[in-house]
């Protein structure tokens, strides 16, 4: 049973409004639910921990400087992929001190760390390692001309840190919701899904912070739509809240603003069968499309922590600029 990706402060949770050409082009619309893996670029730190050691207790990684969100690309000039070729790059030391290069907020850095021995007679350097993910989230749309796709409309990151995970490789796959553990104030829900494995729906080539892209083995079958600028108002959201049925739901469009980050909304859940099914937005409806007047308009993202029938989403426009569905259909 896996969870859904999601950014810490909130349970989560680009052709631009000057590209008239986008909205003339037909999507195949989302909202089935799928199954993600990834592989991290690198090792990602997790966090730094305590180290028992015959001398006590010591944290190596925090003494060195280590920071939770970091990623560690090389081991004393050897390429780590994994948590366990960075173990085995450290056994290899035999006690002497790893030179560690890392990735701190996309640029690099060197870091000199001394290992100790564990009560274990193991060489550590008190770290928690993270090299890989998975989850549930929503499909948002796949390009029929192209095979590319859209999903989650926020980007994967560790859960423990929030740092935006540098992939390597990974895959959507087909998946279906086996249970609900409903939202509450405080309390954010989520969707418990089931991934197939073994039925790869396509890669995973982009993590960012509008969503994840890549391209469908075999686009074709969705319902087409063409894409629309969101407004204020009734809209309706596609989801799947029960194994693999997508759904059409009913929210309200409260707020429109843009940052840096490019347009955002905030949402309410207006129809009263999602909210007794799952008290509102929930972990894994992420990606959810956002409808008005037939058009696709945007995409849900995040869930109010204190109120789940309230949440964000973000623009198509944001969504597909980062996709490069036009570069591409150029």
């Amino acid at each position: 049973m896996m969870k859904k990706l999601f950014l810490t402060a909130l349970a989560a949770l680009a052709l631009t409004a000057a590209a008239p050409t986008a909205f003339a082009q037909e999507l195949e619309l989302g909202g089935q639910v799928v199954g993600i893996q990834i592989s991290t670029e690198g090792v990602l730190v997790a966090g730094t921990g305590m180290v028992e050691t015959a001398a006590g207790s010591v944290s190596p990684a925090e003494e060195a400087g280590v920071h939770q969100g970091d990623v560690i690309v090389e081991v004393a000039g050897q390429k780590v992929g994994s948590a366990g070729e960075l173990i085995a790059a450290v056994e290899a030391l035999d006690g002497d001190r790893a030179e560690l290069r890392v990735l701190r907020g996309g640029k690099p850095l060197l870091l000199t760390v001394q290992p100790v021995q564990s009560a274990e007679k193991q060489w550590m350097l008190g770290m928690w390692l993270r090299d890989g993910i998975s989850g549930i989230g929503t499909l948002t749309f796949c390009d029929p001309a192209t095979g590319l796709y859209g999903a989650l409309g926020h980007s994967i990151s560790d859960t423990d840190s929030g740092a935006m995970l540098p992939m390597s490789e990974g895959s959507i796959t087909e998946a279906e919701v086996v249970s609900v553990k409903p939202g509450a104030a405080g309390s954010p829900g989520e969707l418990n899904g089931c991934a197939d494995l073994g039925q790869v729906l396509g890669s995973i080539e982009r993590n960012t912070e509008h969503g994840i892209y890549g391209h469908m083995n075999r686009p074709g079958g969705g319902r087409l739509v063409e894409t629309g600028e969101i407004r204020t108002g009734p809209a309706t959201i596609l989801a799947t809240v029960d194994g693999g049925q997508t759904e059409e739901f009913a929210v309200r469009v409260s707020r429109i603003y843009r940052d840096s980050d490019g347009e955002h909304v905030m949402l309410s859940v207006t129809d009263p069968a999602l909210c007794a099914r799952t008290g509102g937005i929930v972990q894994g409806m992420s990606g959810s499309p956002i409808l008005q007047d037939g058009k696709l308009v945007g995409a849900v993202t995040h869930v109010f922590l204190s109120d789940p029938r309230r949440g964000y989403g973000i623009s198509i426009q944001d969504m597909l600029d980062d996709a490069g569905v036009l570069d591409e259909a150029a």
